[in-house]
């Protein structure tokens, strides 16, 4: 929180006798103020006319599926207090819970182990791609005593396409391994013990304790720290420091449908390279508007999945997702 400006300056010997003796010109009266209109004052010569600052707008655009954008005045983060930050973020998650009501992880997996594979293999690549490859992969190892006796060669192949595939195939062959001779096959449910599967950091645990065991965590991907950076939620860099800054705004009860929130937002409307801030419907709270195309058609032109007509991740996605009007990802090959 940045304060306002310290106490007025004393004035130096002398100088009121200097003004004293300095002419002073006359100032221009303002014309009197018509009734029904406000009063207009000239501008003073040599001083040029202060121009309005652009702010973003009263009332956001909204886009089709979205719930109404409640209109705000824009304010200047700069100026905030502790409280008023924490009151603009939690508005911030509530306007984007009404936005995406049907908000999930977008990796297809029916248990913890698959959930785990899964999001090891989604580093430097889509939660897409990681859907159109997963179905092959459990299919022949459906345990982690399968992938744990599994032949890297015949894994690498299947996970060719997901890209870095040899890293990833030591990954889930290690962390099988792991599993089947340290946790009876199991996925543990603590966050010390998954740190230490091979593959397994931070990121990955508050996935996997989140969406399949119920237990919070904020999952700070790249998404994540884009989008809390642009509403100044925190100047923090590192994951982690990031993950404590946000997680002090909100009860830890809210940090797994934060994550939700803000990583779909990100990947739908407020994109790395372009984001669509004429149709975001969190525009008047956002610090960062106008970084984007503002232009309302042209920035709907710019939204993916579901919100731009396209499809979204997940082969399998739930029942709420389609029931929205979302629309299953195609298997790997079709178009």
């Amino acid at each position: 929180m940045r304060t306002p400006g310290g106490e007025k300056a004393a004035g130096k010997p002398g100088a009121e006798k200097n003004a004293a003796e300095k002419p002073v010109a006359a100032k221009p009266a303002a014309e009197k103020p018509v009734a029904g209109k406000p009063a207009v004052r000239k501008p003073v010569a040599g001083k040029p006319v202060a121009k309005k600052p652009v702010v973003a707008p009263g009332k956001a655009t909204t886009v089709k599926g979205a719930g109404p954008a409640k209109s705000v005045a824009a304010t200047s983060p700069r100026e905030e207090s502790r409280t008023a930050l924490v009151r603009r973020a939690r508005r911030i998650d509530r306007e984007l819970a009404e936005v995406y009501p049907y908000a999930h992880p977008e990796l297809d997996f029916e248990n913890p182990f698959q959930l785990l594979v899964a999001t090891v293999l989604s580093a430097q690549t889509t939660d897409l791609r990681v859907n159109q490859t997963t179905p092959a992969l459990f299919a022949r190892y459906p345990t982690p005593e399968d992938l744990a006796a599994a032949n890297p060669e015949e894994v690498e192949e299947i996970l060719r396409p997901t890209g870095f595939f040899r890293a990833k195939t030591r990954s889930v062959i290690g962390l099988s391994k792991a599993l089947a001779e340290e946790f009876g096959g199991e996925v543990p449910g603590r966050l010390e013990d998954l740190v230490k599967l091979p593959g397994v950091g931070r990121k990955t645990a508050f996935v996997v304790l989140g969406n399949a065991f119920g237990r919070p965590g904020i999952t700070v991907d790249t998404h994540f720290q884009r989008l809390v950076h642009r509403w100044q939620w925190t100047t923090e860099t590192d994951p982690d420091k990031i993950e404590a800054a946000v997680g002090g705004l909100f009860p830890k009860s809210a940090w797994t449908d934060l994550s939700h929130h803000v990583i779909w937002h990100g990947r739908r409307i407020c994109h790395a390279r372009k984001p669509a801030c004429g149709a975001c419907p969190i525009a008047p709270l956002c610090p960062a508007y106008g970084e984007g195309e503002t232009d309302p058609e042209k920035a709907k032109k710019l939204l993916k999945y579901e919100k731009g007509g396209f499809p979204g991740q997940r082969l399998n996605p739930p029942r709420a997702y389609l029931d929205a009007g979302g629309t299953p990802a195609p298997p790997l090959g079709r178009s």
